[in-house]
């Protein structure tokens, strides 16, 4: 990792492998870790392969990381050190750095995450693209991975906005990008808790059964709970609601995915051209917290 940035491109190529190292070791530790704890202790049953899931998954995945790599990994990363070698962002207007400037930049990184997640939910265009996360008819580590490129480059083009509003070190991103990476893989994870542990985890961080539920059927719970990394903003902010037993929305079959999932959703046709399926055409949220009436997505 190189914490000190110089105007040479030698310089620059060298934190580009560094940054791509570190980022590749905890995404591949977090994956591996996770598969292996849902191998000897899954929290429900698997109603599809293993195995095509994680083929599945992971082609999308490869085709995402070669296009994001293509189209806005080198502008964003030049982007970052741009801002930070210019002072810009409100943390450097408050005079924060070190340790301090690393945690508060996190938090408010994974506050804005909190928004920018809800948002997809709400903004029509957006479901569009987010509504393939959701189509996945279960859940485990390799959910993670499920999402349309059309997604990641917007999301793409919006984190560019946070880091100039905010202003994070560049160390301070990369801590960021792989807490939001590990905590993803953790929470879609097909594992559980004991009851004892869950309620004292997940009043801090979002636990693979607080995730569960926002994945649900059950839009009165999957509209909700839009928390990454930390679990309490979704308390501050009027979208916490969880069912009082995960068995209520992620134990049984068909629980998990959308109401109206499509008919193939281990499809790459599917997967890439739902985003201009007319029926993403409206998102109606009448109903959503209440759990009267029916969300049509």
């Amino acid at each position: 990792m190189v914490f000190t940035w110089l105007p040479d491109w030698k310089h620059n190529q060298a934190m580009d492998v560094n940054l791509d190292t570190g980022k590749l070791i905890v995404f591949l530790g977090g994956l591996f870790l996770m598969l292996l704890i849902e191998t000897f202790a899954p929290a429900r049953g698997w109603q599809t392969g293993r195995l095509k899931r994680l083929l599945f998954h992971g082609s999308i995945a490869l085709v995402n990381t070669v296009l994001i790599r293509l189209l806005v990994y080198v502008p964003l990363l030049l982007w970052i050190v741009r801002v930070e070698q210019e002072g810009w962002g409100l943390s450097r207007w408050l005079g924060l750095t070190g340790y301090t400037e690393l945690l508060v930049s996190v938090i408010v990184l994974d506050l804005f995450d909190y928004f920018w997640h809800r948002a997809n939910h709400r903004v029509p265009l957006l479901w569009r693209f987010h509504k393939t996360h959701h189509t996945d008819p279960g859940m485990d580590v390799t959910t993670a991975l499920r999402f349309h490129p059309g997604e990641l480059v917007i999301s793409a083009l919006v984190k560019a906005l946070w880091i100039v509003l905010w202003g994070p070190t560049v160390i301070a991103w990369f801590v960021f990008e792989c807490l939001v990476s590990f905590s993803a893989q953790f929470h879609h994870a097909n594992i559980d808790f004991s009851d004892s542990i869950e309620t004292d985890l997940s009043k801090i961080i979002v636990t693979p059964r607080y995730h569960a539920s926002h994945h649900a059927v059950d839009r009165s719970y999957g509209d909700a709970n839009f928390s990454t990394i930390l679990s309490c903003w979704d308390r501050l902010f009027g979208s916490y609601n969880r069912p009082a037993s995960a068995a209520a929305t992620a134990w049984t079959e068909g629980s998990l995915g959308l109401p109206e999932a499509p008919l193939k959703p281990f499809s790459f046709q599917s997967w890439l051209f739902d985003p201009v399926n007319k029926s993403n055409l409206s998102l109606s949220r009448a109903g959503s917290r209440s759990g009267k009436g029916k969300i049509k997505y």
